[in-house]
């Protein structure tokens, strides 16, 4: 495919079509100036994992579909926006990719735990068959709540990276919930409870004691999703200050969400500026030397943008707080983004939990039915259309 093969000259080249403006351009909490630093942006978006549709992969089940062609695109999205939380968690957010320059060990370890196989913590498969779990047949398309549920499932089993998964829900995030969830020495709850769906062992290749050390560290390092919904039919504009800022916060993840009939992974705003997995790519195999040719994960062409009024109100904003003195910091913005003039609040941010709620976390349980399909009216939807079921 012509997007797949463009050199990184023929890039240089079609760059000079982003926007002059003065306005900073931001890439997950980096602020740059189109004029100055335009290669500094073009490398920080290429430098991040980038999926899409895959054809002539091992069949979803044994049986299943060989290719996500036409439904996977928001699992793609959830693996880009996790495999960005990886990249910091084991590469950090200065890490780049060169085109033919040799890269540490770590990175191809990111990469295989994504590869379109059955064994790989995050693959197509794993989320395909995990969400059954969530309502979703195989090969149903996902909105953005339900592949942070599953995600957040299967990084139970990777023990590489040691992560605490926690999805805010009903607009609301508990700091002390979060703490709990961080501070704890024991390996994530949950774990024991939800079997590997396809392998019995998900180990990536990775030393049987990795991950020892951070499960006995005093902060597990925190990915926070966010499911949100911003609007009914459309973004409402009060919103649209609120969404720039997060682009802003070291702690970004991005966004993922889109628009009608295409799910995309927002990384950054002059305008949106976006990740789009709708290319099929052939699905990727180590070589006959054991390594694996990555060129096709990196974005080598112009990044998207669109306008941001043009975006579906479902979405999940994400962050990554690799120490404790992150998430404190990550609080302090939030709490001042609730003072800029025009901002309206996305989402509340508490110190307790509130009467009412259930905490998951603690219960290790997941929502029951009546509580699921709420959820998923507000926050997915039967389609690419991303349309509000009645209620």
């Amino acid at each position: 495919l012509f997007l797949a093969t463009l050199t990184y000259d023929t890039l240089r080249f079609e760059y000079e079509d982003f926007p002059e403006t003065k306005e900073p351009v931001w890439i997950l909490g980096r602020k740059y100036s189109v004029f100055t630093e335009k290669e500094e942006i073009l490398l920080d978006v290429t430098s991040r994992l980038w999926f899409t549709y895959r054809k002539n992969f091992p069949a979803i089940g044994g049986t299943g579909p060989t290719s996500d062609t036409g439904w996977g695109c928001m699992l793609r999205c959830g693996q880009m926006i996790f495999a960005q939380a990886l990249v910091c968690r084991h590469l950090g957010r200065d890490w780049r990719w060169i085109k033919g320059k040799r890269q540490m060990d770590n990175y191809f370890n990111v990469l295989n735990a994504f590869i379109d196989k059955k064994d790989s913590y995050y693959s197509i498969h794993q989320i395909a068959q995990m969400g059954v779990g969530e309502g979703k047949s195989i090969g149903q398309w996902y909105g953005p709540n339900t592949v942070a549920q599953v995600l957040k499932k299967l990084a139970t089993f990777d023990t590489w990276s040691s992560l605490a998964v926690h999805i805010a829900m009903d607009n609301t995030v508990v700091m002390e919930e979060i703490r709990r969830l961080c501070q704890s020495n024991f390996p994530c709850a949950g774990a024991a409870a939800c079997p590997a769906v396809e392998s019995d062992v998900l180990c990536n290749g990775y030393p049987e004691e990795a991950g020892v050390r951070d499960r006995l560290s005093l902060w597990k390092p925190l990915v926070l999703l966010i499911p949100l919904r911003l609007g009914l039919t459309e973004i409402n504009e009060a919103y649209i200050e609120t969404l720039k800022h997060c682009f802003m916060m070291p702690q970004s993840l991005g966004v993922i969400g889109g628009k009608p009939n295409s799910a995309h992974y927002f990384i950054g705003y002059v305008e949106l500026i976006y990740l789009d997995p709708h290319t099929t790519q052939p699905a990727v195999e180590p070589n006959d030397s054991g390594s694996l040719p990555d060129e096709s994960f990196h974005c080598q062409h112009p990044p998207c943008r669109m306008n941001i009024a043009e975006l579906d109100p479902s979405i999940a904003v994400g962050f990554f707080c690799n120490t404790e003195e992150d998430f404190n910091n990550w609080c302090q913005q939030i709490k001042k983004l609730s003072l800029v003039r025009g901002a309206l609040p996305m989402f509340e941010l508490v110190e307790r939990q509130p009467s009412h709620f259930s905490n998951p976390d603690v219960l290790n349980i997941t929502p029951d039915s009546s509580d699921a399909d709420r959820l998923e009216r507000f926050f997915d939807s039967e389609d690419e259309d991303f349309e509000i079921l009645s209620l």
